[in-house]
């Protein structure tokens, strides 16, 4: 059973209980304004009426849940309708690209509340774009800390991340302006507080009773890989080697003082898009600053047995071709880029799809769908030219063609499911 630890033959119950909040919770989500009955909700998990009155009464007591009514039943009395408080909690996501940062604060059922954009240079070090991540965070949640603060909502299972209390107490890394515990821990740490004290009772309302704004669980950073998501220690992001082995995970979890989860920006895109109701097996290829693909499998997120799956834009198709900033030659990343660069979409399309047509054959997904910036500022050539070359390898192989869509630009949202996706139980979707 996923989120349940068996050992020597027995259950942790914690994480039991852990994952029958999540499983009530995401019920809660996907019945929206309209709610879902406690009966409803043991038949749909198999848990029992008890159970789910044990669940739900910690939900209601801690604001995540109210009551939204009574609906009709067949004989005896109507029955009490629960839903979700989207504004008890919230996640802030970021999408950090090489030049660019776009954060955005998120509620529990994903809607964007707030949003920042600021530019950034990844070559400026470390400490700078540390520092201006944390001020970016500040400005998008001054006061939000409220009643509650870091570490999670009282009955909610742990997002994942590092906790702020482990980021707090853990300095084996140095970190250049970013050190745990310093008074001068700068723009986060001032306003998101020091410690995690759970979702304050809110009586039916967004906010608690002293009107400040509500519980910041955390903040899920996207950003182009490789990396280790699992550690959320960066590798040699092409084009920036200095941030090879650099924490990015920890030093923003001890500076802003809440837990942080790490991912490629890829991943985190596809996340989102799988919580957002996308189905079966699919990649999603991004291509601005550079090129990547985030892979759903069966429904989960794919990142491989050291998280390093989806580097899509190092294939080589060009033997000997023109050298990439990765260290080969004839990478996909770097034959598109330079196509764009000289205003040849078409070929950058063509050069695209040969590589969607790889990933095709090897993985047998049914969807392909195109995102970054520079499909999103035109959709219309990257669509047809890799939708005709995998539509040509369908031909030549007898198959259906697989369909290529455009998807929207929302890795910061992404980026927010890292954090809140656990919660309810989809860490992977």
């Amino acid at each position: 059973m996923a989120g349940v630890n068996r050992t020597n033959g027995g259950v942790n119950l914690p994480a039991l209980r852990s994952h029958n909040t999540a499983l009530v919770l995401d019920l809660l989500r996907g019945a929206g304004a309209g709610g879902i009955s406690r009966l409803e909700i043991a038949e749909r998990t198999g848990l029992t009426p008890q159970a789910v009155s044990k669940i739900t009464g910690r939900l209601r007591e801690t604001g995540l849940a109210v009551e939204a009514g009574h609906r009709a039943s067949t004989g005896g009395k109507p029955r009490t309708v629960l839903r979700l408080v989207p504004g008890a909690g919230h996640a802030v996501g970021i999408h950090l690209d090489r030049d660019a940062l776009r954060a955005v604060r998120v509620d529990l059922a994903g809607t964007v509340v707030g949003e920042r954009c600021a530019a950034v240079d990844l070559g400026a070090g470390a400490e700078a774009v540390v520092g201006a991540v944390a001020g970016e965070v500040e400005a998008l949640v001054r006061g939000v800390r409220g009643g509650g603060g870091a570490g999670g909502a009282a009955g909610l299972p742990d997002p994942g991340g590092v906790s702020a209390e482990r980021a707090r107490g853990r300095n084996e890394v140095g970190v250049a302006g970013a050190e745990a515990g310093s008074t001068a821990a700068g723009a986060g740490s001032a306003v998101l507080g020091p410690e995690a004290k759970g979702v304050a009772a809110r009586a039916g309302s967004s906010r608690p009773a002293d009107g400040s704004l509500p519980a910041l669980l955390g903040v899920g950073v996207a950003l182009p890989g490789p990396l280790d998501h699992t550690r959320g220690v960066l590798h040699r992001v092409t084009g920036f080697p200095e941030w090879d082995g650099f924490p990015l995970r920890d030093a923003l979890a001890r500076r802003l003082g809440v837990p942080v989860a790490v991912d490629k920006d890829t991943n985190a895109a596809a996340l989102g898009l799988a919580v957002a109701g996308e189905r079966g097996s699919f990649a999603y290829l991004h291509l601005g600053t550079g090129l990547g693909a985030g892979l759903v499998i069966g429904g989960s997120v794919h990142r491989g047995a050291r998280t390093g799956a989806g580097e899509f834009g190092h294939q080589v198709v060009q033997l000997d071709g023109p050298p990439c900033d990765c260290g080969d030659r004839g990478c996909v990343e770097a034959l598109c880029l330079a196509a764009v660069a000289r205003g040849d979409l078409a070929e950058a399309a063509r050069v695209l799809g040969i590589a969607a047509g790889n990933l095709v054959a090897l993985l047998d997904i049914d969807l392909v769908l195109l995102g970054g910036r520079t499909v999103t500022s035109a959709p219309d050539p990257f669509l047809r030219g890799v939708e005709a070359v995998l539509d040509e390898r369908a031909r030549r192989t007898g198959e259906e063609p697989v369909p290529v869509r455009a998807a929207p630009d929302e890795l910061a949202e992404g980026a927010a499911q890292l954090v809140l996706a656990p919660l309810f139980g989809r860490a992977d979707a």
